[in-house]
């Protein structure tokens, strides 16, 4: 008899943050890039932003959505998960040292995403200031310079993903909490930051290219912290942990 062949689904490819963040640092250097050269795609995305202004989508849920990307509203649901995560974590610690086992670096994820928060508006000031792109036709005479890539934007997803991120990392009890919470959350994160996109093109406040860009930067922000948790503090992945804690 020939060797037995190995039964049931083969191991599953886990998305790497190094792939997310390289992607997402390709795809914000060409907007980038864009912008600042006036090419084409800012053309285009100059077009698509009036049209979108000036279409049918109600403005006031638009508003609504676009003020979900203010620091005042992102930055307390993040500290609210913080808390918890810093609380779970060590109490998990304790519970893993009274095991007999070494406690993982329960501050980390919890510290890394407060300082990655505060990355947000030290990299978008400086770009807006360098790259000085003038806004929609509403927001003519504001009295800042500079929206791409938006503020708001990378706020709600930075912030809003950072705390989904947080959540995942939580204990998993049963097979179908590890299947549906984590998609049911990513699902409202990613509908969310849809919104504040749509709210903001829609209103008038920025271009779609602005918002476009602040994702990508998010995504690099976010994919820089996941590595992080992932190499030094010694719990879980955060996306495709597979076994028993």
């Amino acid at each position: 008899m020939g060797p037995a062949e190995p039964s049931g689904p083969g191991p599953r490819r886990r998305l790497s943050p190094l792939s997310v963040c390289v992607v997402s640092a390709l795809l914000f250097a060409v907007l980038t890039w864009q912008v600042a050269a006036h090419g084409p795609l800012r053309a285009l995305d100059e077009r698509l932003g009036r049209a979108v202004a000036s279409g049918g989508l109600p403005a006031g849920p638009a508003g609504f959505f676009a003020d979900l990307g203010n620091t005042a509203v992102a930055l307390p649901v993040l500290a609210a998960v913080l808390v918890w995560a810093l609380w779970r974590g060590r109490r998990a610690a304790r519970h893993r040292a009274a095991d007999g086992g070494a406690p993982p670096r329960w501050w980390l994820p919890p510290l890394a995403a407060g300082l990655t928060a505060v990355a947000v508006p030290a990299l978008v000031v400086p770009l807006k200031l360098w790259l000085a792109r003038p806004g929609p036709p509403p927001m003519a005479g504001a009295a800042h310079e500079g929206f791409y890539p938006s503020g708001h934007g990378a706020t709600a997803a930075v912030l809003y993903g950072l705390a989904a991120l947080l959540l995942f990392r939580g204990p998993r009890r049963t097979a179908a909490r590890h299947a549906v919470v984590p998609a049911v959350v990513a699902a409202a994160v990613v509908l969310l930051n849809a919104g504040v996109g749509m709210g903001l093109v829609r209103r008038g406040y920025h271009w779609p290219l602005d918002v476009l860009g602040s994702w990508c930067l998010a995504g690099v922000l976010l994919a820089v912290w996941w590595a992080v948790c992932n190499r030094w503090s010694g719990g879980r992945r955060v996306v495709g942990a597979q076994g028993r804690p």
